[in-house]
């Protein structure tokens, strides 16, 4: 009831599309065709005085495929219009852009029927429409208006993108009413809730630099996804659904190219062995795939674009220039344009073949004039490591197609030699659209050597695809150790909480403020920078920092996230605009007026009288200074408590053994009177102003088997906090569980509660409660500890960002004991 509530709309015309569907035998072919001349939009239908067509069309699908995925665009898309612009104004507004958007559309499908010739036009003015595409489109973009400026121009550009591709490579009646209703829906937005009436809503500011990329990115990539559309599409009639040819034609067989070759004598013989040599090329799923290789790349590209990449830049421009030369070749070349066009006359044929080198050409001014933001250098010998790969691979090729060709030589006409083989596979490497007008030197003639023949170009540029993909993605900074002494030098002033010693650990990258009076330590995960903590540095700086550190991974094409940080820093990212969210509570207990009495210390008291009485002592050292016997129990310990886990040890934010070889690292052993170990704990040193003001509580392990004793960490905290409290620590900090929280009353959103789902379905591997449970006996001060971060579309690349630092080492056997745990009921 509380969706019908909220999208009653959405689900009237759920229930009313199906049970339309159901009441008239539609659901699993579509309505028939007198149905659809009765109810559907088309030139037809009104030319049969059947002018609901444009308004009744909305209410039936073409089967029971367009019905699913009819229900997931409305499922998806209007309630974002009924949020927006309330339930009764999207309805009227749902009906007009239906009727209004369906009545433009045929209006340019008249204009075609009339003026213009050839099979889309034809097949466009014998159709009729059916769908709620056109009316959800429609109304969703006319509520576009009403979003946000980041989401604005999202929804925009991936919509109107969509309806462009689906209009010039699909071409069926309801793409070009979708399209309409879709440019109709920007301008009635524009007009009723946008700029153009800017006293009632203010000017949208410009993208971002990284939303810039991001856009930009989008419009590449779905450059290349069209003509995959039309080479799988085969039945699609759009203007550039020719390219379909270029990717996937129909192939003649092999033996039969040979054998009309032979006797080709005459010059029409000869002229119909030069288009069936060319045909050949388009054969078989491997010279598919190689003719699909420009678009994998632009994908690749897109990817690289995204993160801000000078050489994705350079790709995406050679890549479509090279799409724009293969249209030249289809333009100018007689062979080719009967294979992409057919036999016959075709008078406007050129318009099939200017269409697809406009496409191309125009993605290339758009990265033309976007240049100056794609400016991100790879880290230091990214591109020498690609060149390796690539010479590997091309001698590897070489010598697999000289070995393999001469072995089976026999099933080759004529047979090739080594120099034939070596000239020819050039042309084996090269997508087969491009090599109208160059005779194979030899053809294949059986499986083994056609799959030779066919398969060693896909094999080569898979690989360099991999390992192009592998390039974009790395990013991670090299980090230098005289970085690392000048981080050192700002952990002591104060700033970073009580986890600030954290940003001294391995594995981190740094960025310093201009002034050098803060840094903030970081690893780049896909894409995601993830701090450990907040700034470090002087206090003041904390505002600047972070604005910086954001901007900072802007312009290296990274999303930004501020893990596991305090209340300054959560003020100073919402500052920003950024939301935050709990992941983790932190305990810390004051030390001046600490004292053991009372009813609620009776479990440290326990603990602390049952070590008396065993003989055990607490005893403070450093790893690098503790005896070998000490350091080998305290690996062993370690050892035996991982191996006691299905899952492996975290890290990230939970230091091991590695962060113990810190020689200001502090370890308080529990020791007996024999020197076996029964337990162990780390404390990192929190400084301000260059001075130890208190420690944080890290590495905690204790004996397993039966000579240790219970309490055994209830006991070593307890004489931590006594023997610093002497020293003069002003408060220890027992450091953070993470996805786990006090209940303080306040209202839960939606994300944290999702996070609180999580901790929960996570208690028996990691007991992240019950360590925070095991805290309270201390009667601590209780600080939350937040995620601060600049745009919830990146909350799951931030998830898998932390996810994989904390996990860097998962297994795919330990991937699915966590996936067990966390949707197991």
């Amino acid at each position: 009831m509380r969706v019908v509530r909220r999208a009653p709309l959405t689900v009237l015309l759920v229930f009313v599309i199906w049970g339309l569907g159901a009441a008239t035998g539609s659901l699993v072919r579509g309505p028939s065709p007198a149905l659809a001349e009765l109810i559907g939009a088309g030139l037809g239908p009104l030319r049969a005085g059947a002018w609901w067509g444009l308004a009744t069309s909305a209410l039936w699908c073409r089967g029971l495929a367009s019905y699913v995925l009819s229900t997931l665009m409305i499922v998806v898309l209007l309630p974002v219009a009924e949020r927006r612009l309330g339930s009764l104004r999207a309805a009227g507004l749902t009906v007009l852009v239906q009727v209004a958007g369906s009545a433009l559309g045929l209006t340019w499908v008249w204009l075609l029927d009339r003026y213009a010739d050839g099979r889309w036009a034809d097949q466009l003015g014998v159709s009729v429409a059916v769908g709620p595409g056109t009316a959800v489109v429609g109304v969703t973009l006319v509520a576009s208006a009403c979003l946000a400026a980041l989401w604005r121009r999202r929804l925009r550009l991936v919509l109107v993108i969509a309806l462009l591709m689906l209009a010039l490579y699909s071409g069926l009646i309801g793409d070009l009413l979708r399209l309409s209703a879709g440019l109709l829906g920007l301008a009635l937005g524009a007009l009723l809730f946008g700029r153009l009436r800017r006293h009632e809503v203010p000017v949208v500011p410009r993208p971002s630099r990284s939303e810039r990329r991001v856009l930009v990115a989008f419009v590449v990539a779905a450059s290349a996804v069209g003509p995959l559309l039309a080479a799988w599409a085969q039945s699609r009639v759009g203007p550039l659904s020719v390219l379909r040819f270029v990717f996937a034609a129909p192939a003649p067989d092999a033996a039969t190219v040979k054998q009309i070759c032979a006797g080709a004598l005459d010059p029409r013989d000869v002229r119909e062995c030069m288009e069936l040599r060319a045909r050949l090329r388009f054969s078989g799923l491997g010279p598919a795939l190689l003719s699909t290789m420009p678009v994998v790349l632009l994908l690749i590209a897109a990817e690289g674009l995204r993160r801000g990449r000078r050489a994705a830049w350079g790709l995406a421009v050679g890549l479509n220039l090279g799409l724009a030369a293969l249209a030249v070749v289809l333009m100018t070349n007689h062979a080719q344009q009967q294979i992409v066009l057919g036999a016959g006359v075709h008078p406007r044929a050129w318009i099939g073949i200017v269409l697809p080198l406009a496409q191309p050409l125009l993605v290339v001014v758009l990265l033309l004039v976007t240049r100056a933001r794609f400016d991100v250098r790879a880290p230091h010998g990214t591109y020498r490591t690609l060149l390796q790969a690539t010479a590997g691979g091309l001698v590897l090729a070489t010598a697999a197609h000289v070995g393999l060709g001469l072995l089976l030589g026999d099933d080759f006409e004529p047979s090739p030699g080594v120099g034939d083989l070596v000239l020819d596979l050039p042309l084996r490497l090269v997508p087969p659209g491009y090599l109208v007008g160059v005779a194979p030197r030899f053809l294949p003639v059986d499986w083994a050597s056609t799959a030779l023949f066919e398969w060693i170009g896909p094999a080569v540029w898979l690989v360099l695809a991999v390992a192009a993909l592998r390039t974009f993605l790395r990013s991670r900074p090299d980090c230098a150790e005289a970085d690392l002494a000048r981080v050192r030098a700002l952990v002591g002033q104060g700033a970073g909480g009580s986890l600030q010693y954290m940003a001294t650990w391995p594995g981190h990258a740094y960025w310093f403020t201009p002034d050098g009076t803060a840094a903030v330590a970081y690893r780049v995960i896909g894409g995601v920078a993830v701090t450990t903590g907040g700034p470090v540095g002087r206090p003041a700086a904390v505002p600047d920092a972070v604005a910086g550190f954001a901007a900072h991974c802007r312009e290296q094409g990274w999303t930004p996230s501020f893990y596991s940080v305090d209340a300054d820093v959560d003020a100073a990212a919402r500052d920003l605009g950024w939301s935050t969210v709990q992941v983790a509570e932190e305990t810390l207990l004051p030390l001046p007026d600490l004292t053991f009495t009372g009813r609620k210390w009776q479990d440290v008291r326990t603990a602390l009288n049952r070590a008396a009485k065993a003989g055990i002592v607490a005893e403070w050292t450093t790893f690098p200074a503790a005896p070998v016997a000490i350091t080998d129990q305290i690996r062993a310990i370690s050892e035996e408590w991982v191996a006691d886990k299905d899952l492996p040890e975290m890290g990230f934010t939970l230091g091991g053994l590695d962060e113990l070889a810190d020689p200001e690292v502090r370890l308080l052993v529990a020791v007996d009177a024999e020197r076996s170990v029964h337990g162990v704990t780390s404390w990192l040193p929190v400084r301000r102003d260059g001075r130890i003001v208190a420690w944080t509580l890290d590495f905690m392990r204790r004996r397993s088997d039966d000579r240790s004793f219970r309490g055994v960490m209830e006991f070593l905290i307890a004489s931590a906090a006594t023997s610093l409290k002497a020293e003069g620590a002003e408060y220890l900090s027992l450091s953070g569980a993470p996805l786990a929280r006090l209940d303080r009353g306040e209202p839960i959103a939606g994300l944290q509660r999702l996070l609180d789902t999580i901790g929960q379905r996570l208690e028996p591997v990691y007991g992240f409660r019950s360590l925070l449970a095991f805290k309270a006996k201390f009667q601590p001060e209780y600080r939350p500890l937040y995620l601060a971060y600049p745009d919830a579309a990146a909350l799951p690349a931030i998830g898998n960002a932390v996810g994989r630092a904390y996990l860097p080492d998962l297994r795919p056997a330990q991937a699915a004991a966590l996936a067990r745990a966390l949707f197991a009921r």
